[in-house]
């Protein structure tokens, strides 16, 4: 069973730079989060304060009743326990094989016996379908099954929060859907809460439960899917659609030029929301909501051609 993150008045600088501030958000115990943003905005690091390993300047971060950005080490480094982590690049170990890296939280905090250990380190690699890879080196392996391997060492202490950096950088399409087929699978097994740091809009627009869009230094909307995917806001219309048009330019900020520019031009229409991806078994999840709830409850009318599906099953 997941639990829940609320995140208070969040502020992070480096010296006199702020990354962002004054963020403010609850991730709903069991739901899947993705938190998008241009490059730079602090994505990686909003999960990196999350665990506890940058602090805030000012804010809270409460998990269960504890603040972990005020907390001592020992309450911090018990409420770690509830964490896995899918790094970018896997983060795996290179000088020990795919099993060894798998099995490292078991043996670092846990005094399972090495029997135990084999018996949650081969059920998470069959998991993410690596079995008879366990005596690869990463070096041996390609992108993909090092990201699967990193999730498989993510989950073997059953964390009750697990969080993704990006895990479809550096993947082709084909493998992006697979991998986001995996983490909706896994979700409904689970019932753990997921936050996704990612750029990939198809992502985006058909996994989560919710959505979140980091932009010039502050936390621009959160809420539930439906909400951002029929959004008239420009950084979110803009950000969530691919559109050139609105306030992002190639410095994340257009300047006055470039927005005087743009007066007058027509915007594209919002294309239509699509399905909400499922779990391989077709039943849904626990966060997962009826498709158009959310915009009938909030008498928002969707673009044409939301929540429909062609002959194939596949969402347009």
């Amino acid at each position: 069973m997941g639990v829940e993150i609320q995140i208070d008045q969040l502020t992070k600088s480096f010296g006199k730079q702020l990354i962002w501030g004054d963020v403010t958000l609850t991730v709903p115990a069991g739901e899947i989060c993705v938190m998008l943003g241009p490059s730079g905005t602090g994505k990686s690091v909003l999960l990196k304060t999350l665990i506890g390993l940058l602090k805030p300047d000012k804010g809270s971060v409460v998990i269960e009743g504890t603040d972990i950005a005020s907390c001592p080490e020992k309450d911090l480094y018990e409420i770690r326990k509830l964490f896995g982590v899918l790094f970018q690049d896997g983060a795996m170990f290179g000088s020990m094989n795919l099993y060894d890296n798998v099995a490292f939280p078991l043996r670092e905090h846990t005094r399972k016996t090495e029997s135990e250990v084999r018996d949650v380190v081969m059920e998470k690699m069959d998991l993410v379908g690596l079995i008879g890879a366990e005596d690869k080196l990463p070096g041996e392996i390609s992108g993909g099954m090092r990201k699967r391997a990193g999730l498989a060492r993510a989950l073997v202490l059953d964390p009750q929060i697990v969080l993704f950096d990006e895990p479809d950088s550096g993947l082709d399409p084909v493998r992006t859907s697979f991998l986001n087929q995996l983490i909706i699978d896994l979700n409904a097994q689970t019932d753990a809460t997921f936050l996704i740091v990612t750029h990939d809009i198809n992502t985006a627009r058909t996994v989560p439960d919710n959505i979140g869009l980091l932009y010039h230094k502050h936390l621009a909307m959160f809420g539930p899917r439906e909400m951002l995917l029929s959004s008239e806001e420009p950084v979110v219309r803009q950000f969530l659609n691919a559109q050139r048009v609105g306030p992002i330019g190639m410095s994340e900020e257009k300047d006055a030029d470039e927005l005087a520019a743009e007066q007058g031009q027509d915007l594209p229409p919002l294309p239509p929301i699509p399905l909400q991806q499922e779990p391989s078994n077709g039943i849904p999840r626990r966060g997962q909501r009826p498709p158009g709830e959310w915009c009938r409850e909030n008498g928002v009318t969707p673009p044409d051609g939301s929540f429909e599906s062609t002959n194939a099953g596949i969402a347009v």
